[in-house]
Protein backbone atom coordinates (compact mmCIF):
# COMPACT_ATOMS: atom_id res chain seq x y z
CA UNK A 1 0.00 0.00 0.00
CA UNK A 2 1.55 3.30 -0.99
CA UNK A 3 1.96 5.86 1.80
CA UNK A 4 0.80 9.09 1.31
CA UNK A 5 0.69 12.26 3.77
CA UNK A 6 -1.38 15.80 3.62
CA UNK A 7 0.99 18.81 3.48
CA UNK A 8 -0.87 21.17 5.47
CA UNK A 9 1.69 23.73 4.91
CA UNK A 10 1.06 23.67 0.82
CA UNK A 11 -1.92 25.75 -0.44
CA UNK A 12 -5.08 24.36 0.06
CA UNK A 13 -3.07 21.84 2.63
CA UNK A 14 -3.20 18.54 0.17
CA UNK A 15 -0.14 16.94 -1.58
CA UNK A 16 -0.82 14.74 -4.41
CA UNK A 17 -0.46 11.30 -4.22
CA UNK A 18 1.86 8.80 -5.24
CA UNK A 19 2.85 5.36 -5.31
CA UNK A 20 6.41 4.58 -3.70
CA UNK A 21 8.23 4.27 -7.61
CA UNK A 22 6.63 7.90 -7.82
CA UNK A 23 4.39 6.92 -11.28
CA UNK A 24 1.20 6.10 -8.56
CA UNK A 25 -1.23 4.33 -7.99
CA UNK A 26 -5.12 3.51 -8.67
CA UNK A 27 -6.08 6.80 -10.54
CA UNK A 28 -3.82 9.19 -11.58
CA UNK A 29 -2.66 12.41 -9.62
CA UNK A 30 -4.57 14.66 -12.44
CA UNK A 31 -7.98 12.58 -11.24
CA UNK A 32 -7.33 12.75 -7.63
CA UNK A 33 -6.29 16.76 -8.07
CA UNK A 34 -9.70 17.83 -7.88
CA UNK A 35 -11.13 15.10 -5.21
CA UNK A 36 -8.90 16.03 -2.32
CA UNK A 37 -11.46 14.33 -0.08
CA UNK A 38 -10.02 10.97 -1.16
CA UNK A 39 -6.37 11.81 0.68
CA UNK A 40 -4.84 9.34 1.10
CA UNK A 41 -5.70 6.76 -1.12
CA UNK A 42 -5.99 4.11 1.34
CA UNK A 43 -8.02 0.61 1.12
CA UNK A 44 -10.47 2.95 2.73
CA UNK A 45 -10.90 5.71 0.04
CA UNK A 46 -10.27 3.55 -2.54
CA UNK A 47 -13.81 1.74 -1.60
CA UNK A 48 -15.34 5.40 -1.04
CA UNK A 49 -14.03 6.78 -4.55
CA UNK A 50 -15.57 3.27 -6.07
CA UNK A 51 -18.79 3.89 -4.80
CA UNK A 52 -19.20 7.78 -5.29
CA UNK A 53 -17.10 8.80 -7.97
CA UNK A 54 -16.00 5.76 -9.91
CA UNK A 55 -13.16 5.96 -12.25
CA UNK A 56 -14.58 3.66 -14.75
CA UNK A 57 -18.30 5.02 -14.65
CA UNK A 58 -19.90 5.36 -18.36
CA UNK A 59 -22.30 7.94 -18.29
CA UNK A 60 -25.66 6.21 -19.67
CA UNK A 61 -27.44 7.95 -23.18
CA UNK A 62 -29.90 10.38 -22.53
CA UNK A 63 -33.21 9.12 -24.13
CA UNK A 64 -36.75 11.45 -24.41
CA UNK A 65 -37.33 13.75 -21.79
CA UNK A 66 -36.64 13.79 -18.20
CA UNK A 67 -39.33 14.61 -15.66
CA UNK A 68 -36.67 15.90 -13.25
CA UNK A 69 -32.99 16.77 -13.67
CA UNK A 70 -31.01 17.02 -10.65
CA UNK A 71 -28.09 19.00 -10.85
CA UNK A 72 -25.89 18.11 -7.76
CA UNK A 73 -25.11 14.95 -5.42
CA UNK A 74 -25.20 16.16 -2.34
CA UNK A 75 -28.00 15.62 0.01
CA UNK A 76 -30.35 17.93 -1.52
CA UNK A 77 -29.73 16.19 -4.72
CA UNK A 78 -29.98 12.76 -3.62
CA UNK A 79 -33.04 12.98 -2.09
CA UNK A 80 -34.45 14.62 -4.65
CA UNK A 81 -33.40 12.42 -7.20
CA UNK A 82 -34.45 9.22 -5.05
CA UNK A 83 -37.53 11.08 -4.47
CA UNK A 84 -38.44 11.68 -7.70
CA UNK A 85 -37.93 8.71 -8.64
CA UNK A 86 -39.60 6.81 -6.12
CA UNK A 87 -42.41 8.15 -7.35
CA UNK A 88 -42.04 7.16 -10.75
CA UNK A 89 -40.41 10.37 -12.45
CA UNK A 90 -37.76 10.00 -15.19
CA UNK A 91 -34.64 11.10 -13.35
CA UNK A 92 -31.52 12.39 -14.12
CA UNK A 93 -28.67 12.96 -11.66
CA UNK A 94 -25.46 14.63 -12.51
CA UNK A 95 -22.48 14.90 -9.90
CA UNK A 96 -18.68 16.27 -10.89
CA UNK A 97 -16.79 15.30 -7.47
CA UNK A 98 -17.98 13.01 -4.92
CA UNK A 99 -22.06 11.71 -4.36
CA UNK A 100 -23.11 12.34 -1.41
CA UNK A 101 -21.32 15.90 -1.06
CA UNK A 102 -20.62 17.69 1.83
CA UNK A 103 -22.53 15.39 4.48
CA UNK A 104 -20.82 12.42 3.66
CA UNK A 105 -16.96 13.07 2.30
CA UNK A 106 -16.14 16.64 4.40
CA UNK A 107 -18.99 17.05 6.59
CA UNK A 108 -21.28 15.69 9.15
CA UNK A 109 -20.10 11.72 8.91
CA UNK A 110 -15.99 12.43 9.75
CA UNK A 111 -16.60 15.36 11.84
CA UNK A 112 -18.50 13.72 14.27
CA UNK A 113 -16.42 10.22 13.80
CA UNK A 114 -13.57 11.98 14.92
CA UNK A 115 -15.44 14.35 17.86
CA UNK A 116 -16.35 10.69 18.55
CA UNK A 117 -12.82 9.93 19.11
CA UNK A 118 -12.05 13.21 20.90
CA UNK A 119 -14.97 12.35 23.08
CA UNK A 120 -13.83 8.92 24.09
CA UNK A 121 -9.66 10.43 24.89
CA UNK A 122 -11.58 12.72 27.41
CA UNK A 123 -13.41 10.48 29.22
CA UNK A 124 -10.26 8.40 29.90
CA UNK A 125 -8.61 11.74 30.74
CA UNK A 126 -11.69 12.36 33.13
CA UNK A 127 -11.91 8.93 34.29
CA UNK A 128 -10.43 9.96 38.05
CA UNK A 129 -13.33 11.50 38.99
CA UNK A 130 -15.84 9.01 38.50
CA UNK A 131 -13.17 6.43 40.39
CA UNK A 132 -11.98 4.80 37.90
CA UNK A 133 -7.84 4.58 38.15
CA UNK A 134 -6.57 4.92 34.35
CA UNK A 135 -2.73 3.95 34.04
CA UNK A 136 -0.48 7.65 33.20
CA UNK A 137 0.25 7.86 29.20
CA UNK A 138 -2.84 7.55 27.44
CA UNK A 139 -2.23 9.01 24.18
CA UNK A 140 -4.17 9.59 21.13
CA UNK A 141 -3.09 7.55 18.17
CA UNK A 142 -3.95 10.02 15.71
CA UNK A 143 -3.22 8.05 12.48
CA UNK A 144 -5.65 5.51 13.71
CA UNK A 145 -8.21 8.23 14.66
CA UNK A 146 -8.03 9.26 10.86
CA UNK A 147 -8.21 5.89 9.52
CA UNK A 148 -11.43 4.90 12.02
CA UNK A 149 -12.83 7.51 10.42
CA UNK A 150 -12.29 6.41 7.14
CA UNK A 151 -13.30 3.01 7.64
CA UNK A 152 -16.80 4.26 8.72
CA UNK A 153 -16.78 7.08 6.25
CA UNK A 154 -15.98 4.39 3.16
CA UNK A 155 -19.11 2.01 5.14
CA UNK A 156 -21.75 4.62 4.79
CA UNK A 157 -20.46 5.44 1.19
CA UNK A 158 -22.64 2.96 -0.26
CA UNK A 159 -26.33 4.18 0.46
CA UNK A 160 -24.69 7.64 -1.47
CA UNK A 161 -23.71 5.26 -4.54
CA UNK A 162 -24.01 5.75 -8.01
CA UNK A 163 -24.53 2.10 -8.05
CA UNK A 164 -27.49 2.55 -5.94
CA UNK A 165 -28.73 5.29 -7.92
CA UNK A 166 -29.11 3.45 -10.74
CA UNK A 167 -30.41 0.50 -9.31
CA UNK A 168 -33.29 3.05 -7.96
CA UNK A 169 -33.83 3.54 -12.15
CA UNK A 170 -32.15 7.29 -11.77
CA UNK A 171 -29.42 7.96 -14.72
CA UNK A 172 -26.87 9.33 -13.24
CA UNK A 173 -23.80 11.37 -14.87
CA UNK A 174 -20.13 12.24 -13.56
CA UNK A 175 -18.79 15.35 -14.83
CA UNK A 176 -19.34 19.04 -15.17
CA UNK A 177 -23.18 20.26 -15.97
CA UNK A 178 -24.19 23.33 -17.49
CA UNK A 179 -27.42 24.79 -18.74
CA UNK A 180 -27.72 25.26 -22.72
CA UNK A 181 -31.05 26.43 -22.60
CA UNK A 182 -34.62 27.20 -20.61
CA UNK A 183 -35.00 23.27 -20.20
CA UNK A 184 -31.78 21.35 -21.41
CA UNK A 185 -28.74 20.56 -19.37
CA UNK A 186 -25.07 19.71 -21.16
CA UNK A 187 -22.94 16.95 -19.37
CA UNK A 188 -19.98 14.65 -21.13
CA UNK A 189 -21.25 16.11 -24.68
CA UNK A 190 -24.62 15.24 -23.97
CA UNK A 191 -27.87 16.96 -23.57
CA UNK A 192 -30.63 16.18 -21.57
CA UNK A 193 -33.86 17.06 -22.10
CA UNK A 194 -35.87 18.37 -18.54
CA UNK A 195 -39.53 19.05 -17.73
CA UNK A 196 -38.38 20.15 -14.13
CA UNK A 197 -35.17 20.86 -12.80
CA UNK A 198 -33.34 20.99 -9.43
CA UNK A 199 -30.48 22.96 -8.51
CA UNK A 200 -28.66 21.07 -5.62
CA UNK A 201 -24.87 22.26 -6.28
CA UNK A 202 -24.33 23.53 -2.07
CA UNK A 203 -21.80 25.94 -1.35
CA UNK A 204 -17.70 25.60 -0.78
CA UNK A 205 -14.98 26.89 1.95
CA UNK A 206 -13.42 29.81 0.44
CA UNK A 207 -10.11 31.61 1.43
CA UNK A 208 -10.44 34.55 3.51
CA UNK A 209 -8.76 37.79 2.67
CA UNK A 210 -6.44 37.83 4.82
CA UNK A 211 -2.76 39.09 3.05
CA UNK A 212 -0.45 36.19 2.15
CA UNK A 213 -2.70 33.05 3.82
CA UNK A 214 -3.21 31.62 0.09
CA UNK A 215 0.70 31.96 -0.43
CA UNK A 216 1.18 30.66 3.52
CA UNK A 217 -1.11 27.53 3.03
CA UNK A 218 -4.10 26.39 4.92
CA UNK A 219 -6.42 23.83 5.14
CA UNK A 220 -10.61 24.12 5.44
CA UNK A 221 -13.15 21.37 6.10
CA UNK A 222 -12.32 20.27 2.48
CA UNK A 223 -8.67 19.45 3.21
CA UNK A 224 -8.81 18.90 7.40
CA UNK A 225 -9.87 15.15 7.27
CA UNK A 226 -7.04 14.40 5.04
CA UNK A 227 -4.80 15.12 7.57
CA UNK A 228 -2.58 11.99 8.62
CA UNK A 229 -0.49 13.95 11.42
CA UNK A 230 -1.34 15.95 13.96
CA UNK A 231 -0.18 18.99 13.67
CA UNK A 232 1.50 20.12 17.23
CA UNK A 233 0.27 24.06 16.76
CA UNK A 234 -2.84 24.67 15.20
CA UNK A 235 -4.39 27.89 14.84
CA UNK A 236 -8.58 28.03 13.63
CA UNK A 237 -9.62 31.28 12.27
CA UNK A 238 -13.23 31.50 12.59
CA UNK A 239 -15.31 30.35 15.90
CA UNK A 240 -18.30 29.20 14.41
CA UNK A 241 -19.96 25.79 14.64
CA UNK A 242 -17.08 23.89 12.43
CA UNK A 243 -14.33 25.93 14.40
CA UNK A 244 -15.62 25.20 18.04
CA UNK A 245 -16.47 21.64 17.21
CA UNK A 246 -12.75 20.96 15.13
CA UNK A 247 -10.75 23.48 18.12
CA UNK A 248 -11.96 21.33 21.11
CA UNK A 249 -11.56 17.93 19.21
CA UNK A 250 -7.92 19.12 17.95
CA UNK A 251 -6.86 20.24 21.84
CA UNK A 252 -8.25 16.94 23.29
CA UNK A 253 -6.27 15.26 20.36
CA UNK A 254 -3.18 16.81 22.13
CA UNK A 255 -2.51 19.98 19.48
CA UNK A 256 -2.22 22.97 20.95
CA UNK A 257 -4.96 24.82 19.68
CA UNK A 258 -5.85 28.69 19.49
CA UNK A 259 -9.23 29.88 17.98
CA UNK A 260 -9.40 33.02 17.15
CA UNK A 261 -12.69 35.29 16.71
CA UNK A 262 -13.24 38.28 15.08
CA UNK A 263 -16.57 38.68 17.34
CA UNK A 264 -16.67 38.96 21.06
CA UNK A 265 -17.40 35.98 21.68
CA UNK A 266 -18.00 31.94 20.27
CA UNK A 267 -21.30 30.71 18.63
CA UNK A 268 -22.09 34.38 17.92
CA UNK A 269 -25.47 33.32 16.79
CA UNK A 270 -26.30 32.27 19.84
CA UNK A 271 -27.48 33.47 23.11
CA UNK A 272 -24.65 34.42 25.38
CA UNK A 273 -25.66 32.32 28.23
CA UNK A 274 -25.27 29.37 25.82
CA UNK A 275 -22.27 30.30 24.12
CA UNK A 276 -20.38 31.00 27.32
CA UNK A 277 -21.21 27.39 28.65
CA UNK A 278 -19.64 25.86 25.45
CA UNK A 279 -16.12 28.62 25.92
CA UNK A 280 -15.65 27.55 29.32
CA UNK A 281 -15.70 23.76 27.90
CA UNK A 282 -13.16 24.68 25.38
CA UNK A 283 -10.99 26.50 28.03
CA UNK A 284 -11.49 23.60 30.12
CA UNK A 285 -10.01 21.46 27.20
CA UNK A 286 -6.78 23.40 26.61
CA UNK A 287 -8.05 25.63 23.90
CA UNK A 288 -6.15 29.51 23.66
CA UNK A 289 -9.79 31.53 22.72
CA UNK A 290 -8.55 35.16 21.08
CA UNK A 291 -11.69 36.74 20.67
CA UNK A 292 -12.09 40.11 18.87
CA UNK A 293 -8.72 39.39 16.74
CA UNK A 294 -7.92 41.43 13.64
CA UNK A 295 -5.56 38.69 11.86
CA UNK A 296 -3.51 41.47 9.27
CA UNK A 297 -1.31 39.21 7.61
CA UNK A 298 0.27 35.50 7.50
CA UNK A 299 3.63 34.16 6.32
CA UNK A 300 5.21 31.28 5.78
CA UNK A 301 8.35 30.60 7.88
CA UNK A 302 10.53 27.37 7.17
CA UNK A 303 7.32 25.20 8.06
CA UNK A 304 6.02 27.25 10.29
CA UNK A 305 2.90 29.53 9.52
CA UNK A 306 3.35 33.55 11.46
CA UNK A 307 0.13 35.16 11.69
CA UNK A 308 0.18 38.71 12.52
CA UNK A 309 -2.48 39.89 14.97
CA UNK A 310 -3.57 43.46 15.74
CA UNK A 311 -5.97 45.31 18.69
CA UNK A 312 -5.84 44.08 22.62
CA UNK A 313 -3.92 40.40 21.47
CA UNK A 314 -1.78 41.50 19.26
CA UNK A 315 1.64 40.56 18.13
CA UNK A 316 2.18 37.24 16.49
CA UNK A 317 1.38 33.80 16.75
CA UNK A 318 3.11 30.83 15.55
CA UNK A 319 1.36 27.65 14.37
CA UNK A 320 2.38 24.32 11.99
CA UNK A 321 -1.24 24.65 10.58
CA UNK A 322 -4.24 27.20 9.74
CA UNK A 323 -7.52 25.81 9.70
CA UNK A 324 -9.89 28.44 8.18
CA UNK A 325 -13.31 27.72 9.61
CA UNK A 326 -15.44 30.49 8.54
CA UNK A 327 -16.35 32.14 5.09
CA UNK A 328 -18.79 30.20 2.18
CA UNK A 329 -19.59 30.57 -1.08
CA UNK A 330 -22.23 29.15 -3.18
CA UNK A 331 -21.24 26.81 -5.95
CA UNK A 332 -22.92 29.22 -9.01
CA UNK A 333 -19.68 29.11 -11.10
CA UNK A 334 -19.87 27.57 -14.70
CA UNK A 335 -23.78 25.99 -14.44
CA UNK A 336 -25.09 28.66 -17.29
CA UNK A 337 -27.31 29.93 -14.98
CA UNK A 338 -27.74 32.86 -17.46
CA UNK A 339 -28.57 30.92 -20.41
CA UNK A 340 -31.33 29.28 -18.42
CA UNK A 341 -33.00 32.10 -17.26
CA UNK A 342 -31.99 31.58 -13.27
CA UNK A 343 -31.02 34.82 -11.28
CA UNK A 344 -28.28 33.68 -8.95
CA UNK A 345 -25.72 36.35 -6.49
CA UNK A 346 -22.32 35.16 -6.03
CA UNK A 347 -22.47 35.45 -2.57
CA UNK A 348 -26.35 34.59 -1.73
CA UNK A 349 -26.47 32.02 -4.26
CA UNK A 350 -29.38 31.20 -6.27
CA UNK A 351 -32.40 32.91 -6.00
CA UNK A 352 -35.54 31.34 -4.88
CA UNK A 353 -38.91 32.22 -3.58
CA UNK A 354 -40.63 30.51 -0.72
CA UNK A 355 -41.81 27.41 -2.73
CA UNK A 356 -38.42 27.37 -4.07
CA UNK A 357 -38.82 28.11 -7.50
CA UNK A 358 -35.89 29.76 -9.18
CA UNK A 359 -36.76 32.60 -11.58
CA UNK A 360 -37.58 30.30 -14.26
CA UNK A 361 -40.52 28.24 -13.53
CA UNK A 362 -38.85 24.80 -14.43
CA UNK A 363 -35.90 25.27 -12.52
CA UNK A 364 -35.98 24.91 -8.60
CA UNK A 365 -33.75 24.50 -5.99
CA UNK A 366 -32.60 23.68 -2.79
CA UNK A 367 -29.86 23.02 -0.29
CA UNK A 368 -26.70 25.22 0.87
CA UNK A 369 -27.08 26.82 -2.93
CA UNK A 370 -30.22 29.04 -1.71
CA UNK A 371 -30.55 28.69 2.03
CA UNK A 372 -29.28 30.26 4.86
CA UNK A 373 -29.80 27.40 6.90
CA UNK A 374 -26.59 24.94 6.28
CA UNK A 375 -27.57 21.98 7.58
CA UNK A 376 -28.15 18.47 5.83
CA UNK A 377 -31.61 18.39 7.58
CA UNK A 378 -32.50 21.39 6.32
CA UNK A 379 -31.45 20.42 2.54
CA UNK A 380 -33.40 17.00 3.26
CA UNK A 381 -36.82 18.92 3.83
CA UNK A 382 -36.11 21.48 1.15
CA UNK A 383 -35.55 18.63 -1.34
CA UNK A 384 -38.92 16.96 -0.89
CA UNK A 385 -40.80 20.66 -0.65
CA UNK A 386 -39.09 20.59 -4.52
CA UNK A 387 -40.07 16.87 -4.73
CA UNK A 388 -43.97 18.40 -4.20
CA UNK A 389 -44.34 21.42 -5.36
CA UNK A 390 -42.08 20.86 -9.00
CA UNK A 391 -43.73 17.41 -9.79
CA UNK A 392 -47.17 17.49 -8.15
CA UNK A 393 -48.31 20.85 -8.23
CA UNK A 394 -47.53 21.63 -4.37
CA UNK A 395 -47.36 24.73 -2.53
CA UNK A 396 -45.58 23.78 0.35
CA UNK A 397 -43.41 26.93 1.63
CA UNK A 398 -39.71 26.38 3.00
CA UNK A 399 -40.71 29.11 5.96
CA UNK A 400 -43.32 26.57 7.04
CA UNK A 401 -40.37 24.54 8.21
CA UNK A 402 -39.07 24.26 11.71
CA UNK A 403 -35.68 23.32 11.46
CA UNK A 404 -33.68 23.23 14.37
CA UNK A 405 -30.19 22.78 14.63
CA UNK A 406 -27.15 21.20 16.80
CA UNK A 407 -23.53 22.59 17.31
CA UNK A 408 -21.50 19.17 18.49
CA UNK A 409 -19.14 20.29 21.22
CA UNK A 410 -18.89 19.01 24.33
CA UNK A 411 -21.29 20.27 25.90
CA UNK A 412 -23.52 20.60 22.71
CA UNK A 413 -25.68 23.64 21.76
CA UNK A 414 -28.89 22.33 20.22
CA UNK A 415 -31.63 25.57 19.17
CA UNK A 416 -34.95 25.45 17.41
CA UNK A 417 -37.33 28.27 16.59
CA UNK A 418 -37.05 31.98 17.81
CA UNK A 419 -34.33 33.64 19.98
CA UNK A 420 -35.42 36.02 22.53
CA UNK A 421 -33.94 39.19 20.46
CA UNK A 422 -35.25 37.79 17.37
CA UNK A 423 -38.56 37.87 19.00
CA UNK A 424 -38.04 41.23 20.42
CA UNK A 425 -37.26 42.47 16.78
CA UNK A 426 -40.38 40.97 16.02
CA UNK A 427 -42.65 43.05 18.34
CA UNK A 428 -43.70 39.29 19.98
CA UNK A 429 -43.66 39.17 24.29
CA UNK A 430 -42.09 36.43 25.54
CA UNK A 431 -41.80 34.82 28.67
CA UNK A 432 -38.91 32.52 29.40
CA UNK A 433 -38.63 29.25 31.08
CA UNK A 434 -34.83 27.92 32.34
CA UNK A 435 -34.16 24.87 33.88
CA UNK A 436 -30.81 24.15 35.13
CA UNK A 437 -29.53 20.48 34.15
CA UNK A 438 -27.86 20.73 37.96
CA UNK A 439 -31.44 20.36 38.80
CA UNK A 440 -32.01 17.16 36.80
CA UNK A 441 -30.65 13.82 39.04
CA UNK A 442 -29.67 11.85 35.56
CA UNK A 443 -27.37 15.09 34.51
CA UNK A 444 -25.74 15.26 37.93
CA UNK A 445 -25.41 11.26 38.11
CA UNK A 446 -23.58 11.09 34.68
CA UNK A 447 -21.33 14.20 36.07
CA UNK A 448 -22.82 16.19 32.82
CA UNK A 449 -24.95 18.88 34.69
CA UNK A 450 -23.44 21.79 33.39
CA UNK A 451 -25.73 22.77 31.37
CA UNK A 452 -29.62 24.15 30.43
CA UNK A 453 -32.93 24.27 28.73
CA UNK A 454 -34.24 27.73 27.78
CA UNK A 455 -37.89 27.80 26.08
CA UNK A 456 -39.88 30.75 25.64
CA UNK A 457 -43.31 30.39 24.96
CA UNK A 458 -45.53 33.35 23.74
CA UNK A 459 -46.69 35.66 26.81
CA UNK A 460 -50.16 34.26 27.97
CA UNK A 461 -50.13 31.05 26.66
CA UNK A 462 -47.86 28.09 26.91
CA UNK A 463 -47.30 28.40 22.82
CA UNK A 464 -43.38 27.34 22.31
CA UNK A 465 -41.81 29.95 20.35
CA UNK A 466 -38.40 28.87 20.43
CA UNK A 467 -35.95 26.67 22.38
CA UNK A 468 -32.17 26.58 23.46
CA UNK A 469 -30.65 23.41 25.65
CA UNK A 470 -27.24 23.27 26.38
CA UNK A 471 -26.47 19.91 27.43
CA UNK A 472 -23.79 16.75 26.22
CA UNK A 473 -26.89 14.74 24.32
CA UNK A 474 -28.44 18.23 23.56
CA UNK A 475 -29.03 17.40 20.05
CA UNK A 476 -30.60 13.76 20.89
CA UNK A 477 -32.54 15.61 23.18
CA UNK A 478 -34.41 18.86 21.39
CA UNK A 479 -36.66 16.55 18.47
CA UNK A 480 -39.07 16.55 21.72
CA UNK A 481 -39.62 20.24 21.69
CA UNK A 482 -39.63 20.41 17.70
CA UNK A 483 -42.09 17.75 17.66
CA UNK A 484 -44.34 19.71 20.13
CA UNK A 485 -43.70 22.90 18.04
CA UNK A 486 -44.34 21.21 14.58
CA UNK A 487 -47.77 19.39 16.06
CA UNK A 488 -48.59 22.73 18.34
CA UNK A 489 -48.48 20.94 21.34
CA UNK A 490 -47.95 22.87 24.07
CA UNK A 491 -45.11 23.34 27.21
CA UNK A 492 -48.21 22.19 29.74
CA UNK A 493 -48.32 19.02 27.19
CA UNK A 494 -44.57 18.16 27.49
CA UNK A 495 -45.36 18.59 31.51
CA UNK A 496 -47.85 15.61 31.20
CA UNK A 497 -45.54 13.93 28.87
CA UNK A 498 -43.72 11.32 31.68
CA UNK A 499 -40.35 10.71 31.17
CA UNK A 500 -38.44 7.22 32.02
CA UNK A 501 -36.84 8.48 35.34
CA UNK A 502 -33.58 9.15 35.43
CA UNK A 503 -33.08 10.07 32.30
CA UNK A 504 -31.35 13.96 31.33
CA UNK A 505 -34.59 14.53 28.71
CA UNK A 506 -36.83 14.99 32.10
CA UNK A 507 -35.29 18.88 32.45
CA UNK A 508 -38.01 19.18 29.30
CA UNK A 509 -40.49 17.72 31.74
CA UNK A 510 -39.12 20.22 34.71
CA UNK A 511 -39.90 23.35 32.11
CA UNK A 512 -44.04 22.08 31.30
CA UNK A 513 -43.84 22.05 35.20
CA UNK A 514 -42.38 25.08 35.83
CA UNK A 515 -45.26 26.72 32.93
CA UNK A 516 -47.93 25.04 35.43
CA UNK A 517 -46.98 26.80 38.08
CA UNK A 518 -47.63 30.44 36.79
CA UNK A 519 -50.92 29.06 35.90
CA UNK A 520 -51.10 28.92 40.22
CA UNK A 521 -52.26 32.49 40.47
CA UNK A 522 -52.69 34.03 43.95
CA UNK A 523 -56.78 34.10 42.75
CA UNK A 524 -56.56 30.80 41.60
CA UNK A 525 -54.79 29.76 44.69
CA UNK A 526 -57.34 31.02 46.89
CA UNK A 527 -60.38 29.44 45.31
CA UNK A 528 -58.75 25.72 45.46
CA UNK A 529 -58.01 26.93 49.39
CA UNK A 530 -61.73 27.63 49.41
CA UNK A 531 -63.10 24.61 48.11
CA UNK A 532 -60.51 22.66 50.05
CA UNK A 533 -61.87 23.92 53.18
CA UNK A 534 -65.21 23.26 52.45
CA UNK A 535 -64.01 19.60 51.48
CA UNK A 536 -63.04 18.69 54.90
Amino acid sequence: MQKTSVDPQGPGGVSSVTGPSGTGEGPSDLALAGLPQALPFDEHNRRLVANVHPMDWVNPQPTGRYNMVVVGGGTAGLVTAAGAAGLGAKVALIERALLGGDCLNVGCVPSKALIRCARAFAEVRDAGSFGVAVPDGAVVDFGAVMERMRKLRAGISPHDSAKRFRELGIDVFIGDAKFSGRDTVEVDGKTLRFSRSCIATGARAVPLPIPGLVEAGFLTNETLFSLTELPRRLAVIGAGPIGCEMAQSFARFGSEVTLLEAMHQVLGREDRDAAQRVEQALVRDGVRLNCCAKITGVRKDGNERVLTLEGETGGSLRVDAVLVAVGRTPNVEGLGLEKAGVEFDAKLGVKVDDRLRTTNPKIFAAGDICSKFKFTHAADFMARIVIQNALFFGRSKASALTIPWCTFTDPEIAHVGLYEQQAKEKGIDLTTFTVELSDVDRAVLDGEDEGFLKVHVKKGSDKILGATLVARHAGEMISEITLAMVSGAGLGTLSKTIHPYPTQAEVIRKAGDAYNKTRLTPRVKGIFEILLRWRR
